[in-house]
């Protein structure tokens, strides 16, 4: 069972890393709307107000969202994951005959 969970976190990670962008817009989405949802259980609040503060909201999420692609990008560049990935399409320099 373990092993499943493992393999099931592991999965999940490897989406998020080759889809940042996707990962960042949805969390901001559902943050936006999560935000307008809480705020609109207030009724002491303008509408306006209300929107100011659930795009606030969004935005911190946001931010919180890219320093985690940050940290994976960081962390893959670490352990090179990605240099296997992107190291098949380009041709090694020892082979360019001039």
């Amino acid at each position: 069972m373990a092993s499943e969970g493992r393999t099931t976190l592991e999965s999940v990670r490897k989406w998020v890393v080759e889809h940042k962008l996707r990962t960042v817009g949805t969390l901001w989405l559902s943050g936006l709307a999560g935000s307008i949802a809480y705020n609109w259980s207030r009724p002491n609040m303008k509408p306006s107000v209300k929107i100011i503060h659930a795009r606030l909201h969004a935005q911190a999420l946001t931010l919180a969202a890219l320093a985690g692609a940050a940290v994976v990008e960081y962390y893959d560049h670490k352990t090179g994951a990605k240099t296997d990935r992107y190291a098949d399409p380009f041709i090694p320099l020892e082979s360019h005959k001039e």
